[in-house]
């Protein structure tokens, strides 16, 4: 399972909340973007965040921070009283068994660290290319066209 943090949907955390009934404080996060986490369950929502914090239904990605699947953690978020640091996103990145395995075998992904200032802290159009940069990757020197030896 993966979640995308660097593609927006047109939707605002406050469209979330109004869907979901539940009334934020004047200085909440309604006007955070909502990100397309991927494209199964999209209907489904995920808040990934730093600190872990004691939610209902976290999963840990490091000893820092986790994924959130449960209600009540939107409802601290609303209520400005949830975690330092978050992103939502709606839906998520799946593959079938071995499958991820096999196409990290063939080279076609990169994988690194996690690193929290390009999850929580960098422009998203910028966080891909910072990404690579730590697993030593300059994106600006790949080329966009296969050849053939």
């Amino acid at each position: 399972m993966g979640i995308v943090i660097n593609r927006l949907t047109d939707l605002h955390l406050g469209d979330i909340f109004d869907q979901l009934g539940i009334a934020p404080e004047k200085a909440s996060h309604a006007d955070n973007a909502v990100y397309l986490g991927g494209p199964v369950q999209n209907n489904r929502g995920f808040v990934l965040h730093e600190p872990l914090g004691e939610w209902e239904s976290t999963l840990p990605v490091t000893d820092r921070f986790g994924v959130s699947t449960s209600r009540d953690i939107l409802e601290a978020i609303a209520e400005n009283r949830g975690p330092e640091k978050f992103i939502v996103a709606l839906g998520y990145a799946g593959w079938g068994a071995g499958q991820l395995e096999r196409e990290i075998s063939e080279n076609s992904w990169l994988s690194g660290p996690a690193n929290r200032e390009i999850i929580f802290e960098l422009p998203v159009e910028h966080r891909w290319k910072a990404a690579a940069g730590l697993v030593g990757v300059d994106l600006t020197t790949l080329s966009g066209e296969a050849g053939h030896a």
